[in-house]
């Protein structure tokens, strides 16, 4: 079906990028919380795109050998928060299929980007229109502050208006 991904530096599906080197996951270009097992289990299905990975390969993966949990309820409970965050469910599933009592399989397009950094200066410099990824802006406060702002101007104009109204002005 599809190919396994490598993990480099940042992967793409729908309107997600996640960064391994950084550990986060973006959407829209605004960081997204995700701890770190949901995050780990990410990674591992995003690294085998398309192929089945087995309970038992994650179980292996997330908690080591010597390490007493009731892992059936700690992947669930992983893989749970992970599809509320991408907006997922399991029985319409857009990202994470769940074949039952096997594992899960990533069923979305994954894209892998390269960096600017990582890219030869020569590609760099010579034209931007084909660059692989383009810098995101991240603005401290993000989307909330554009929120505030555009409330606050809202109400400055309503009073404005009413003043205006009234004649005071």
């Amino acid at each position: 079906m599809a190919s396994s991904v490598q993990s480099g530096p940042v992967l793409r599906f729908d309107v997600f990028e996640v960064d391994f080197r950084s550990g986060e996951l973006r959407k829209h270009g605004i960081r997204t919380r995700l701890q770190d097992q949901p995050f780990q289990v990410l990674r591992f299905l995003l690294e085998r795109a398309g192929d089945v990975v087995t309970r038992e390969e994650l179980k292996q993966k997330l908690w080591p050998a010597d390490t007493f949990v009731d892992f059936d309820d700690g992947l669930n409970t992983a893989v749970k928060k992970l599809r509320d965050t991408l907006g997922d469910s399991a029985g319409r599933s857009k990202y994470i299929e769940t074949l039952p009592r096997r594992g899960y399989r990533f069923i979305g397009t994954v894209q892998q980007e390269v960096s600017l950094a990582e890219r030869p200066q020569s590609e760099v410099t010579s034209s931007p229109e084909t660059s692989v990824s383009r810098p995101t802006l991240l603005i401290p406060g993000g989307r909330r502050r554009w929120i505030g702002i555009g409330l606050a101007v809202t109400f400055a104009l309503l009073v404005v208006s009413a003043l205006i109204f009234r004649g005071r002005l």
